[in-house]
């Protein structure tokens, strides 16, 4: 009997364990009832974890009735849950109250996404306020503006001179914004459309490493995020020195609702800048974004933004008429460049839980951009009478989708989360031109003009293994691409067209060797495309060349205040590609490779004091030519940036700000010289009731800076003979700016 009743309990115990050690379903909120992502949901019993999801929601396995769960976000409290048998019957919802952020809460083996932790800290120290400011929020990436305040950045990352974007992918809720084939060059990335206040996320990555990441992917990626809801309608205006305005709505059109939000954004803004011929820059924003959840939680998100803006500029100077006296910094030789450029977008978005371990993420995207753009860079050389003034201009529409299923499961008792996706985009661009012109109104000669069409489409897959504290991921990438193009110059009608295809795999080790130190080994192969109308002229030669790349690194917390994140990384390219605007052609400039080292710090003082700094040390080279001529133009050395930050100190915040580029070579053979600069920027705000205060000082210590500089040939119209030398756009002296804030 006694051997009966021992075996009869042992079934019950087995029966009980099979039916209450389950799944558990669960959904992280925050106090106003939005969605938390990548928090973490860790059992203390049997020591099983989860993250939740976009929607956020998360699945945990190994659970019964009595376990106790933790549940933590940087930035809000822990909360603990003990599990009973109600929690099973629907989804269990946690909510999280946001709180100041702790670094010493921070456990790196927790963290989902290390490097949008980062810039999650970051963007709470110090709130972007433009859209350059966005990007600089990537560790080591720098960024210039040369041509009124329009045109794209130029960006350096990792020994590039990135020019506009062609070595790094740029997209916002999953819609590109590098353009392909673009009339001024590779990969041109303008993200004027976004309005900084609307940025809830950052997300990046530097080298090839990523499966879902494909074209321009070579320096790195940077993906943007909106906000779902506003957590309260705003309206700001601010003024500053040199005629600059700013103005800008943000408005909650619903109530507060866990089912459904609505805001719209509006920016304006105006600048003359510092010249001595105005810029006459405008800009005018709108975004608009509704959210829904259903009752199964999938969520559909909707998104529209317009922004339409012109400039005049004056251009990049040349030293030599600087040091004589002709003009001085902020003069010009030729005052009547500038452009005018708009782009409206559609974007939808979808996700779902196919099951309790598989979900859906979709979105589709239509882009109308127009662009026209006036720019001199030789002034004299080729027409000693009417002078080198060239016309970019383009008129496209972008169609394109996404979608991707991550399915959570296990390889015996190896867990095992798998990423699948497929893509498409069509970019087709009408009179894409490349023009002489006479102050922007006379056309004296089409150099080129056509209509040009293209097709990406891509599929991926990912896996990621854990064997306990080692996770093992890699990926596979297909890439295929259509290039079409019409010469409307060319007496008959010829459609010339090419294809390619290319494969690029990935592979990634993380180990965590300790709960606050990570290890990570990345190596994997990208590619930058080439323009449609240079493959199509080279008849299909150096369309997709691969960049190959490793990265050894750690990110590691030695106190708890302190994080440093560091990586040895190497990067070789088949070919290195010069966009020669003015000339409409590119320049293959052969094989390069380039390896550094980056370095980063997060420390924490005190409750409200933060510093951070991020350092890059580069050398590349080409490997074709010989010692001495084989320095890549523009490609830094050694970059620094960073700050120290007030977050919150009895109503006041603000901060000041630096970053450094050394002296680079501006040619091949370093016998022209890129100046380095170190600015400092210094912002202040109070806020009392609904109100906020404050004011940004641009260059505190008014140096004399080049924003950015190139090696070029020109002519004057009184000179003979050509010179090749440095030709600047200055850097904004001394600039202050007040702001006040209204929130409601």
């Amino acid at each position: 009997m006694k051997i009966k009743h021992t075996i009869l309990v042992l079934l019950m115990l087995m029966v009980s364990s099979t039916a209450f050690s389950q799944h558990l379903k669960g959904k992280v909120l925050n106090t106003f009832s939005q969605p938390l992502e990548s928090a973490y949901v860790f059992n203390v019993t049997t020591k099983s974890h989860a993250h939740s999801s976009e929607n956020g929601l998360f699945t945990i396995d190994n659970t019964s009735v009595g376990d106790s769960l933790k549940i933590g976000l940087l930035g809000y409290e822990t909360k603990f849950v003990v599990v009973s048998s109600s929690s099973f019957e629907a989804t269990l919802l946690i909510t999280l109250q946001e709180k100041a952020f702790q670094l010493d809460e921070m456990i790196i083996t927790e963290e989902l996404n290390t490097a949008s932790t980062i810039t999650r800290l970051d963007m709470n120290t110090n709130p972007l306020n433009s859209s350059q400011e966005a990007l600089r929020k990537v560790p080591g990436l720098i960024i210039g503006q040369h041509a009124g305040g329009g045109k794209a950045e130029q960006i350096f990352l990792r020994g590039f001179d990135i020019d506009h974007g062609t070595d790094v992918s740029i997209n916002v809720d999953g819609m590109p914004v590098n353009m392909v084939s673009h009339a001024h060059g590779q990969g041109y990335s303008d993200l004027h459309f976004l309005i900084p206040e609307t940025v809830n996320k950052i997300d990046f990555g530097k080298g090839p490493y990523y499966g879902d990441k494909g074209d321009f992917t070579t320096a790195g990626f940077v993906d943007f995020s909106t906000k779902d809801y506003l957590k309260e309608s705003a309206i700001t205006f601010s003024m500053g020195d040199f005629n600059t305005l700013r103005t800008l709505g943000m408005f909650n059109l619903l109530e507060k609702s866990k089912h459904q939000n609505a805001c719209i954004a509006t920016e304006y803004l105006a600048t003359d800048g510092p010249f001595e011929s105005p810029q006459n820059f405008n800009r005018i924003n709108v975004f608009g974004k509704y959210v829904t959840f259903s009752s199964d939680n999938s969520k559909l998100s909707l998104t529209a933004s317009h922004f339409t803006s012109r400039w005049d500029a004056s251009g990049q100077i040349p030293q030599r008429e600087v040091d004589n006296g002709n003009i001085t910094r902020f003069g010009a030789i030729d005052d009547t460049e500038g452009g005018e450029t708009q782009r409206t977008n559609f974007n939808v978005e979808f996700n779902k839980y196919i099951t309790d371990n598989t979900r859906l993420k979709t979105n589709a995207f239509y882009s109308h951009y127009a662009f026209e753009l006036y720019s001199n860079f030789t002034f004299f050389l080729e027409d000693p009478v009417n002078g080198d003034q060239i016309k970019q201009q383009e008129d496209r529409h972008i169609f394109g989708a996404n979608a991707s299923v991550v399915k959570e499961t296990s390889l015996g008792s190896t867990p095992v989360t798998i990423s699948s996706g497929l893509g498409l985009r069509h970019d087709i661009v009408n009179d894409i031109e490349l023009s002489h012109t006479l102050n922007r109104k006379t056309t004296l000669e089409q150099i080129q003009l056509g209509d040009l069409n293209q097709i990406n489409v891509d599929a991926f897959v990912n896996a990621e293994f854990e064997f306990g504290k080692l996770k093992v991921a890699p990926a596979l990438r297909l890439d295929y691409f259509k290039f079409l193009y019409n010469d409307k110059l060319q007496a008959n009608y010829i459609t010339q067209s090419e294809t390619k295809t290319i494969l690029s795999p990935k592979l990634n080790f993380y180990y965590d060797a300790a709960s606050n130190l990570q290890l990570f080994l990345k190596s994997g192969i990208g590619f930058h495309s080439n323009d449609t109308r240079v493959v199509v002229s080279n008849q299909g030669e150096d369309v997709l060349p691969r960049a190959y790349g490793l990265d050894f690194g750690k990110v590691w917390k030695p106190f708890p205040k302190l994080v440093l994140n560091s990586a040895l990384w190497y990067l070789f390219l088949e070919q290195e590609f010069v966009y020669v605007g003015d000339a409409g052609i590119v320049e293959p400039s052969g094989k390069t490779e380039r390896y550094g080292l980056d370095l980063g710090l997060r420390y924490q003082f005190n409750d409200w004091l933060f510093f951070d700094t991020d350092a890059t040390i580069t050398h590349a080279r080409s490997t074709e030519d010989p010692d001495g001529q084989n320095y890549i133009p523009l490609a830094p050395d050694f970059t620094l940036a960073g700050g120290l930050s007030i977050n919150d100190l009895n109503g006041f915040s603000g901060g000041i700000r630096y970053r450094y580029i050394d002296d680079r070579p501006a040619n091949e053979d370093n016998s022209i010289v890129a100046e380095g600069y170190f600015v400092t920027d210094f912002n202040a705000n109070y806020s009392f009731d609904n109100i906020t205060l404050g004011f940004v000082i641009e260059n505190l210590f008014d140096t004399e800076w080049n924003e950015t500089q190139f090696a070029t040939e020109s002519r004057l119209q009184n000179e003979a003979q050509s010179v090749e030398e440095i030709h600047f756009t200055p850097g904004t002296p001394f600039f202050i700016k007040g702001t006040i804030a209204y929130r409601f």
